[in-house]
């Protein structure tokens, strides 16, 4: 999960690709290319037998602001690797507080980096 994240981060369609599931890739893999993921945070994740899962918060932004993505993550293991099969995926904005730490991993308060 963390390798998939970083290739969100980097932009490495390649890898994503390969590390989808056949049965489940789309045809064409596309980023948003205004979108700039900021963080990840895995709240539980495990296995039992060839079959995982991952359960997690990303922060991204873009040009409107900041958004969480929080998806529970279904994986596979064929031929001893890993893939990520599908996921159930909610997106919501995220609206920090003025004193809040920025999301965007400064660690300053939201008020004095992105939000001024």
């Amino acid at each position: 999960m963390r390798s998939r994240y970083s290739a969100f981060v980097l932009s490495h369609v390649d890898y994503l690709s390969l590390t989808w599931h056949p049965e489940t890739r789309p045809a064409d893999l596309t980023l948003d290319s205004g979108e700039r993921w900021v963080g990840l945070e895995v709240l539980d994740a495990g296995s039992e037998g060839d079959v995982g899962w991952v359960h997690f918060k990303a922060t991204s932004r873009d040009g409107r602001g900041f958004a969480v993505l929080e998806e529970n993550s279904r994986f596979v293991r064929e031929a001893g690797r890993w893939y990520y099969r599908d996921g159930d995926a909610r997106v919501s904005a995220l609206t920090p507080g003025r004193n809040d730490t920025c999301p965007c991993g400064s660690g300053r308060k939201f008020k004095k980096c992105c939000g001024a």
